[in-house]
């Protein structure tokens, strides 16, 4: 398996573990990880959309996030509201995380293993580690969602779900 394969393999295997518990909270997305708040379903969804096409369009292609109007509801440092009024509608930020993950699996389609270890355009200073290579985003792609994962399980069971396994 090449690194790309073995990338992409790791990228929608995150989605599709997170999305699974994700999807699951349609109906209650602002409800709270924990009785003191936390990251709810709906901000999770809209936060990894919106840090993925930061990454592929901002940190990578040096160019603008598409998503940039999100950042004050999705960015990182943002404290989760719990009404669902301060957010998008949940099918437009899900229809726009799926649009988002097409674009970032197209990108990623175009490269080659050797892509993998260029220098991105923008990398956030004091995060080469994470973000100084192509490489190194990608692997970020595929983490980010499983780290926001447990967050929205404990959601699930402050809505009272049984354990849902995915």
């Amino acid at each position: 398996m090449k690194a790309v394969e073995f990338i992409k393999a790791s990228i929608e295997a995150s989605r599709d573990l997170t999305l699974g518990l994700i999807d699951d909270m349609k109906d209650a997305p602002v409800t709270m990880p924990t009785a003191k708040g936390g990251n709810h379903p709906l901000w999770v969804l809209g936060h990894l959309a919106y840090s993925e096409a930061n990454i592929i369009h901002h940190v990578i292609g040096g160019k603008e996030n598409p998503l940039i109007e999100w950042k004050e509801m999705f960015g990182d440092g943002r404290e989760p509201a719990a009404e669902e009024s301060a957010y998008l509608p949940w099918d437009k930020v899900r229809k726009t995380f799926d649009e988002v993950r097409a674009h970032t699996l197209s990108v990623l389609s175009e490269l080659s293993d050797e892509d993998l270890d260029k220098p991105t355009k923008n990398c956030p200073p004091g995060r080469e580690a994470f973000f100084g290579t192509v490489g190194g985003c990608f692997v970020v792609l595929g983490l980010h969602p499983v780290m926001h994962r447990g967050q929205v399980a404990d959601s699930r069971r402050m809505a009272g779900r049984p354990t849902l396994f995915v």
